[in-house]
């Protein structure tokens, strides 16, 4: 079923509204404090299934403490300078740049103050993190946690800046497309990935011994499986990983050494071929349009799946909906 991302707007003159508000959002304790007089906040916040991005404007200078935090938060100061606080280090941060307000679920807590000005604040469960991650072996207990608050290479703080700015566009301006189960699961997925590949963090990415071991054709043979059974439903690599019995690591050792390609590669490669049949089933007539059919099958991106498309089968979407194939 089709859920379009909610819109979330609060606006109050009270720091203590402010914080109550926020906890009710997060589910986390936040305290807010400032100066009262000729205070204003304003919130709004675009929340999609699987991770919401959420900003908010004052006036006058104003501090926030969020206490144990149980999502992970990608902060991003916007025209102001944020002072950042958490188990005795200190860090500024300048208008542009990304931090973690905390480094693993329910970490330590954290105070952060600023003055005029907007912060934009990423929110995405660490649950998801630890899929994408390849973490998933069953045997340990080990989840996902970050090594540093600030980010550890520039392009890739400037990628997941430009993923942010790109899934808060879509969210806002293409609903529909956003609101489809496997679009919303994709964009999730794809903001994790770029959020481990910023900052540092514990993920074990290289496959152990037993992974390697547990990498042969017959775990492909039941991935592949149910890859081609459920490629409509949403479905994770740890959904994959269960029902072949590997852990997340082993099964993309197996995909790498046996198909050239990942578990979710092959995901996608599955629902272009699946989007194509039905580009061949609809009527051009009938008002259908490539870019729902692509949003249906988790393309969210109109010129990336064209460009996978176009790999696969030769030819443009668009041609194959009005039967103009070569």
């Amino acid at each position: 079923m089709t859920t379009s991302p909610q819109r979330v707007l609060f606006q109050t003159t009270d720091h203590d509204r402010a914080g109550e508000f926020l906890t009710s959002v997060y589910g986390t304790d936040i305290r807010m404090t400032g100066t009262r007089i000729g205070y204003s906040f304003r919130f709004t916040q675009l929340m999609s299934s699987t991770f919401s991005v959420g900003t908010a404007a004052q006036t006058n200078e104003m501090a926030i403490t969020v206490a144990s935090p149980a999502s992970l938060f990608v902060v991003r100061p916007r025209g102001t300078v944020m002072d950042y606080c958490s188990q005795g280090a200190e860090h500024q941060f300048r208008s542009g740049e990304l931090f973690l307000g905390s480094k693993s679920e329910h970490g330590t807590p954290y105070r952060a103050r600023w003055a005029d000005g907007v912060i934009e604040a990423a929110a995405l469960p660490f649950t998801l993190l630890s899929e994408v991650a390849a973490t998933g072996d069953t045997t340990r207990d080990e989840p996902i946690r970050f090594t540093d608050v600030r980010t550890h290479d520039r392009d890739a703080a400037r990628h997941l800046a430009s993923t942010i700015d790109y899934l808060t566009d879509a969210m806002r301006d293409q609903p529909e497309s956003m609101g489809e189960p496997l679009v919303a699961s994709t964009s999730g997925h794809l903001l994790c990935a770029a959020v481990l590949a910023a900052f540092p963090n514990t993920a074990l990415l290289e496959p152990t011994i037993e992974d390697r071991r547990d990498a042969h054709p017959h775990t492909l043979r039941k991935a592949i499986a149910f890859i081609d059974d459920n490629a409509a439903e949403d479905i994770s690599v740890a959904d994959i990983a269960a029902t072949a019995n590997v852990t997340i690591r082993a099964l993309q050792h197996a995909f790498r050494r046996h198909r050239d390609t990942t578990p979710m590669g092959y995901v996608r490669l599955v629902r272009l071929r699946q989007a194509h049949r039905e580009l061949l089933a609809t009527d051009p007539a009938g008002g259908m349009t490539v870019t729902r059919i692509a949003a249906r099958w988790g393309f969210f991106h109109p010129g990336r799946f064209a460009r996978y498309y176009r790999e696969i089968h030769g030819c443009s979407p668009y041609q194959t909906l009005l039967r103009d194939t070569p």
